[in-house]
């Protein structure tokens, strides 16, 4: 039985797309994308989604003001009607109490643009060039209530250039999102990744027997 996902998005939702296709791409691809949401209905994605046959809900959060209890109630109606049992954060600009993620405990999954626990918050990458890191890249986790904070499903990594900005270390990192995101939601969805309390295990052990060194040994 596929698991029912939603995507939640605020902007152009290339996540959202990159996990759309994966699902259309593959007869036995373990979740559906039943739904995308937005708390904007300017949000690119939602246009994309609607091209894609996939049902759009918009739920404005701005006349909810500092209300996220009352936004949320409001989502989560939205969600249930949807039967959605399995969330994923793409671009969702938008903080939830600790209530909304205890309610969805190990069931909502986020990306965020570095290798965490490294540069969580705003402007990983700038975070990533001011330090000098060889090495960046992307996380899919869990959500917890403390941010970019949660258990780690999957990570994947990309050189930093001495030329590189925050704009074009961006572009190859976000490439890489598009790559890891849906293999994380293929995960979960299979049941082939567990929360085992502050850790993602696999159920199956994969061989990695692959090594990136940046710069590359002479």
């Amino acid at each position: 039985m596929k698991r029912r996902v939603a995507i939640l998005i605020s902007g152009r939702g290339s996540n959202m797309a990159a996990l759309i296709d994966a699902a259309a791409a593959d007869a036995d691809f373990p979740a559906d994308i039943v739904a995308v949401m937005s708390n904007t209905a300017s949000a690119g994605g939602l246009a994309i989604a609607e091209q894609a046959g996939i049902p759009t809900v918009v739920v404005e959060s701005k006349p909810f003001g500092k209300d996220r209890a009352g936004f949320e109630a409001k989502l989560q109606a939205a969600l249930d009607d949807a039967r959605v049992e399995l969330i994923c954060l793409g671009g969702f600009m938008r903080l939830f109490t600790a209530e909304f993620v205890q309610r969805w405990h190990g069931k909502i999954l986020n990306i965020h643009p570095s290798l965490l626990p490294s540069f969580p918050g705003l402007d990983p990458h700038g975070q990533a060039l001011r330090a000098g890191v060889k090495i960046s890249g992307a996380t899919v986790h869990f959500v917890i209530p403390e941010t970019d904070a949660g258990p780690i499903v999957m990570q994947g990594a990309v050189a930093v250039r001495d030329d590189d900005d925050a704009e074009s270390l961006a572009a190859r990192v976000l490439s890489v999102e598009h790559k890891i995101y849906p293999e994380a939601l293929r995960l979960v969805a299979s049941d082939a990744a567990r929360l085992d309390g502050d850790y993602c295990r696999l159920v199956t052990l994969q061989s990695c027997d692959d090594s990136l060194i940046v710069p590359p040994p002479r």
